[in-house]
């Protein structure tokens, strides 16, 4: 895949990485960044942050280019509010506002230590199902270990060039509301925050003791509600009080309990880690944002350069039966990977340039999202797929490392939703049902079709209202089955006769779609008229009806194969 090609995002952007890197460190491994604060629950919108790097630094690695993917987790930074709708969290969390993530205690009923490592974990497990491959650097440890002192104190000692760089925004007017986004945003779209998420701390500027761009946590309540009142460049001692009345001085060259303000640290990480490639979220489109202030910081200050990279856009998602956005239940990557392949959700960062928006279903849309991926995958394989599908489809299929685990026979989501569906996840029913969608090859176990069947099953189960599942009736309805019309008996007949013959499903669907041709005078395959269209889909109508009370259902050729012969005779079989 070496080479760029007009469709393929992630191939410019390696071509552009590679040449970067060279003229900055020569021989040197290409590095590529990603930054997540584990503050909450780490969304979908999130994901993009690492999906975009990871999928650049994936290809720069295939071209056989040494590379490193550092995943920063900003777990020092200040907790800064209590996320609705965590389970195990209550309000009283809110005493905790001000300390390092690391800090903060996990939900109630967690094993983990503490509120960051309870979400890092989350992510981290997804990471290793996506086949992500990263190097993860936890902000807590570097800095209670004194590894950024010399660059905590360099920039003490600039902080009045700092102080003149960040005044310079400071004095720009704020975009009005028709300026900071293209479009609206509604509740269900997960915005591409900055990458830390610390974006909202403030720059260090406000003191009436002067500008300092480190804060120290408070030895006394662990909170970051401090001011520094003095700070001596000679001695490195520095004073500072805190809200809570505890006040010291302490000297900076030994004190390992604060953190450089986020305008200041994120330039310092590129400089320190020689970062080429970070992407940044849609907020760094307005003047003063992080990743504008940083590249103005990271030159004159730290000898470094800005990584290049591009602003990432919005991921919506589509349903979500048990998560609302008004309580504040946000989908995950774990959420997601709980209904779809690895493949799939890959697929979909993969195959859009970043600054598209695109939603990730969680509704009855997945069935189409994978009907595309598994037409396009045929498509692979027949050799026909443009090269920019075929680019995305390697992407999402496999890493440098080698293709992701697959489902033996991928057989149709919607197919396999249906029949979880209507089987209530029954093993013994749901492999006699998928052996006979083709009898000529039946399957000889159900992990011939997993994990894609275990998927389509979670679909099912929690995110599928329980109004929207599909009930065969117990008995047949007598009362609706003595009050058919000749036509209607006739068509049920035609299809009662035929099901023997066509009891696979393609012969099935052969035979819905035949019966109401037949009945009026046409060949089986003859080419349906605006007039046979209606007659279809009121003998659809009429077997939904009859089988599972509602006018609608899943697929029926599904549907028949699920209930079974026998039983599809007993429900229809009176009005023959």
């Amino acid at each position: 895949m070496a080479g760029s090609t007009e469709a393929d995002w992630v191939s410019r952007f390696a071509d552009e990485v590679i040449a970067e890197s060279e003229r900055r460190a020569p021989g040197k491994a290409v590095v590529v960044a990603s930054g997540l604060s584990p503050s909450g629950p780490i969304h979908l919108g999130n994901l993009r942050e690492v999906m975009t790097p990871h999928l650049v630094a994936d290809e720069v690695r295939r071209r056989g280019h040494a590379v490193r993917h550092l995943i920063s987790w900003d777990d020092y930074d200040r907790y800064r509010k209590v996320p609705a709708g965590v389970p195990g969290v209550d309000e009283s969390w809110a005493e905790h506002i001000g300390k390092p993530l690391t800090s903060v205690p996990a939900p109630q009923g967690s094993s983990y230590p503490n509120w960051a490592e309870h979400f890092k974990a989350q992510m981290t497990g997804a990471l290793a199902e996506l086949g992500v491959e990263y190097d993860g650097i936890s902000q807590t440890e570097q800095y209670t270990a004194g590894a950024y002192r010399e660059e905590i104190l360099h920039a003490m000692r600039h902080r009045a060039d700092i102080d003149a760089i960040l005044a310079r925004y400071r004095t720009k007017k704020a975009p009005g509301p028709a300026k900071q986004a293209q479009k609206p945003v509604d509740a269900a779209e997960l915005e591409a925050e900055e990458g830390s998420g610390a974006a909202a701390e403030d720059d260090g500027s406000g003191g009436t003791t002067g500008y300092y761009p480190y804060k120290p946590y408070c030895a006394a309540c662990g909170k970051d509600l401090t001011t520094v009142t003095a700070y001596d460049d000679e001695t490195t001692e520095l004073t500072y009080t805190c809200a809570c009345g505890h006040g010291e001085t302490v000297r900076l060259s030994e004190f390992n309990r604060g953190k450089l303000v986020w305008k200041v640290d994120w330039p310092m990480r590129w400089a320190r880690e020689g970062v080429v490639f970070e992407p940044s979220g849609v907020d760094h489109s307005s003047p003063g944002s992080s990743f504008q202030v940083g590249g103005q910081i990271v030159g004159p200050i730290f000898g470094g350069e800005q990584p290049i990279g591009p602003m990432y856009a919005f991921v919506g998602i589509s349903g979500m039966a048990k998560m609302s956005s008004s309580k504040g239940g946000v989908p995950t990557p774990g959420d997601a990977l709980k209904i779809m392949e690895p493949q799939l959700l890959r697929w979909l960062y993969a195959r859009r340039r970043p600054n598209q928006s695109f939603k990730i279903a969680f509704d009855q849309e997945i069935q189409r999202l994978y009907d595309e991926w598994d037409a396009l995958t045929r498509k692979v394989a027949e050799g026909s797929a443009l090269p920019g599908d075929l680019a995305a489809h390697q992407r999402a299929a496999g890493t440098a490392a080698g293709e992701l685990p697959r489902t033996p026979r991928p057989l149709a989501y919607r197919t396999l939703a249906s029949v979880a569906d209507i089987t209530a996840g029954a093993e013994a029913q749901t492999l006699r049902i998928l052996s006979e969608l083709d009898p000529e090859h039946p399957l000889t176990g159900l992990d011939e079709v997993r994990p894609r069947l275990d998927r389509a099953v979670n679909w099912i189960t929690t995110q599928v209202p329980a109004e929207q599942r599909t009930v065969v009736r117990p008995l047949p309805d007598a009362a609706r089955l003595a009050a058919l019309d000749d036509d209607a008996r006739g068509a049920i007949k035609l299809l009662l006769d035929g099901l023997h013959s066509h009891w696979s499903l393609d012969g099935l669907t052969t035979l819905v779609y035949a019966v109401p041709k037949v009945q009026s005078g046409l060949a089986p395959d003859a080419k349906p008229t605006p007039e046979l269209k209606v007659a279809q889909r009121t003998f659809f109508a009429l077997l939904y009806e009859l089988l599972v009370g509602r006018d609608t259902g899943p697929r029926l050729p599904t549907l028949l194969l699920a209930v079974g012969q026998d039983r599809v005779r007993e429900l229809l079989g009176a009005g023959a």
